[in-house]
């Protein structure tokens, strides 16, 4: 795809085709932060960029707290390195829904994100999804920083942006990743 030009929306056939692809991470050592999703969905897998379906919250989050300058496309997902920014999985494939994943494809993913957190070094994870964090690593979570002994970087909890959570409103995600930002900066000055 062209610089700058908008992601163009996938087909219904090609939705079908994008089960069980993988994304490429968004991805360098010594990021500022590593935003983790659970899994690509389908439009994610289809376009092949993160966050690409346009009910997720993820961009407008992202601008909202600061870390952008300006309201990124998905398909814009690679020039957040240039700003310190990655994005990765839990599990890589693509699935229509989170709930199609298993308890041993979450496990094996918390496996290769704590290989990838010793490989890469971002100082801060930040996980969107609070269940699938706490699945795949065995823990209790709340949003906000955690204590996990577990990952040698920073983790960070927060709403899944996908559009189908509505608990969590856009006012209240982009307080939630100010707050992340905080804590991004903190860790810049260690």
């Amino acid at each position: 795809m062209a610089p700058n030009q908008p992601v163009v929306r996938p087909t219904k056939e090609q939705l079908q085709a994008a089960a069980d692809l993988v994304v490429p991470d968004v991805i360098a050592s010594d990021l500022r932060v590593l935003f983790c999703g659970i899994n690509p969905g389908l439009y994610t897998g289809a376009v092949g960029h993160h966050f690409a379906r346009p009910g997720n919250r993820f961009w407008k989050a992202l601008y909202g707290a600061g870390f952008t300058d300006h309201l990124f496309r998905a398909d814009e997902d690679r020039e957040l390195l240039k700003l310190g920014i990655g994005i990765t999985n839990i599990v890589q494939r693509t699935t229509a829904r989170a709930d199609e994943l298993s308890k041993e494809e979450l496990l094996e993913g918390a496996r290769r994100l704590r290989r990838l957190i010793v490989r890469r070094r971002p100082r801060v994870l930040a996980v969107l999804g609070i269940g699938a964090y706490a699945s795949a690593f065995g823990v209790k979570a709340t949003i906000g920083l955690q204590v996990d002994a577990s990952i040698s970087a920073k983790v960070y909890v927060l709403p899944n942006p996908s559009g189908l959570q509505a608990q969590y409103q856009l006012p209240e995600m982009i307080r939630i990743f100010s707050d992340l930002r905080l804590v991004v900066e903190a860790a810049e000055m260690v």
